[in-house]
C-alpha cells in the first residue's frame, strides 16, 4: 500500500560507489539511492548482471545489507591493470527506527528495491 503522502518525498542522500571498490575480494560497490517518506524509506539499488536467486538482503539494527553474485565476471582496466569483479555488496545504516517485520523487497531489470516501514514510536492515545 503506497502512501498518499508520495509527492513530499525527500531525497536523504544518494549513496554512490566507492572510488575504490574492494579489488582484493572481487566485490564491486553498487549505485544506491536511499528516499524518505513519511512513514518509510525506499533504497533503491542498481544491480546489473544479476539474477533474483543471488539477492541477499539482511537488517541488524538499523543498519542493512545487500550482497548479490553477478551471473557473468566484470571485467575493468584502470592503469593497465585489469581486475574482475564477482559480487556486489553495499551496507548502510538507516537514519531511523525500522519495523522489520514489516519490509519488502523487490527486484526488476536489475534493480532492487527494498521498502523499509519506519517504527511508530508513537500514536494518538484514544480518551474515553
Amino acid at each position: 500500500m503506497e502512501n498518499k503522502n508520495e509527492s513530499n518525498m525527500e531525497t536523504v542522500f544518494p549513496i554512490f560507489s566507492s572510488v575504490l571498490d574492494d579489488i582484493e575480494h572481487k566485490i564491486l560497490s553498487p549505485l544506491t539511492c536511499l528516499k524518505e517518506f513519511d512513514s518509510y524509506w525506499i533504497l533503491e539499488c542498481d544491480l546489473p548482471l544479476v539474477d533474483k536467486k543471488d539477492i541477499k538482503v539482511t537488517f541488524e539494527d538499523r543498519a542493512i545489507s545487500i550482497e548479490a553474485k553477478l551471473r557473468e565476471k566484470y571485467s575493468e582496466e584502470k592503469l593497465g591493470t585489469i581486475t574482475k569483479f564477482e559480487f556486489f555488496k553495499k551496507s548502510l545504516s538507516l537514519p531511523g527506527e525500522i519495523n522489520s517485520k514489516e519490509i519488502s523487497a523487490k527486484f526488476q531489470k536489475g534493480r532492487l528495491e527494498v521498502k523499509i516501514p519506519k517504527k511508530v514510536t508513537k500514536r494518538p492515545i484514544k480518551v474515553n
